[in-house]
């Protein structure tokens, strides 16, 4: 698929992404015992630069950071809804907390797909964190325990995330207007 032209609109600055993991954090430490490991699991290839900031923000946790590959998209700007699993964890995760990190949910298929796998793994606690949702788009049932940011029905780019694997670079959340 050849790229078409587009401009990139801020929507979300960086500081106010700083200031909302901040937040989120608070809220993940409560919800964690201190004393117990916390298995961050992130979805890639979206969340990483989410994750780095929260495990950095987690900051006197003893946490373990995991990955796991899924795609539903490609290089396209719309869901395949067929959710294929690229990259599996390395670690075990029952009876262990674990928090999953998404950059976007969309439609909701890969969160979906990716807790049910999970849960048959018998963790301890599964919870779901998204930097950004989409709920306008959401042909699943399902909700991010956690969620930064609740964002129109725009394509978007930055702080990890892609368009045809570019602009994962920006510091902040853009809008994409093809031209």
């Amino acid at each position: 698929m050849a790229e078409r032209p587009y401009v990139i609109d801020q929507m979300i600055s960086a500081k106010a992404i700083a200031a909302r993991i901040e937040a989120l954090c608070r809220d993940i430490k409560a919800e964690f015992p201190k004393d117990e490991r916390l298995v961050v699991v992130g979805l890639l290839r979206g969340s990483f630069v989410f994750i780095a900031d929260l495990v950095r923000e987690l900051g006197d946790r003893d946490v373990e950071v995991d990955f796991l590959e899924a795609s539903s998209y490609g290089n396209a700007t719309e869901s395949s809804r067929e959710v294929r699993i690229l990259k599996d964890l390395r670690g075990e995760i029952e009876g262990r907390n674990v928090l999953v990190v998404e950059d976007i949910v969309d439609t909701g298929y890969t969160l979906s797909h990716v807790i049910h796998l999970l849960s048959a793994r018998r963790p301890k606690k599964l919870k779901t964190i998204a930097l950004l949702d989409k709920p306008s788009r959401r042909e699943v049932d399902f909700r991010a325990d956690w969620i930064g940011f609740e964002i129109p029905d725009e394509f978007v780019v930055g702080y990890g995330i892609d368009y045809a694997q570019c602009n994962r670079n920006l510091p902040y959340i853009g809008k994409v207007r093809f031209t």
